[in-house]
């Protein structure tokens, strides 16, 4: 899965009280902490972080649009993506997510041998 990230310049922790740090921090640090909660439980599933990295302007697409990360998952299957993502335990650090984005895309890809 090809995920696009824009952060908050600061976390919006305000659906997700009980997560609050103690000081404020910045949208990139509350991903930090998403991915830190979330990691494990995504390779026990089957998956991991393939690629994690800034992202930059646009070469080719809309100039007006901005990603600050991009971020590839691997994932065995649909079924354990749906496992992992309807983990309770591991959803109990979604509030990390939500604190940190203010817009995402996420974009299910499957590897191919070749061109169709």
């Amino acid at each position: 899965m090809l995920n696009l990230l824009r952060f908050r310049e600061m976390a919006d922790y305000s659906a997700a009280p009980e997560l609050m740090p103690l000081s404020p921090i910045s949208g990139a640090e509350a991903f930090q902490r998403y991915i830190q909660h979330t990691l494990p439980f995504l390779r026990q599933s089957g998956g991991d972080i393939i690629f994690l990295g800034a992202a930059d302007s646009w070469l080719i697409g809309p100039q007006d649009e901005r990603w600050d990360c991009a971020m590839l998952v691997r994932q065995s299957s649909t079924a354990a993506f749906l496992a992992f993502a309807n983990n309770e335990a591991c959803m109990q650090g979604i509030g990390h997510r939500t604190a940190a984005l203010e817009d995402s895309r996420l974009l299910p890809i499957t590897q191919r041998d070749a061109l169709m």
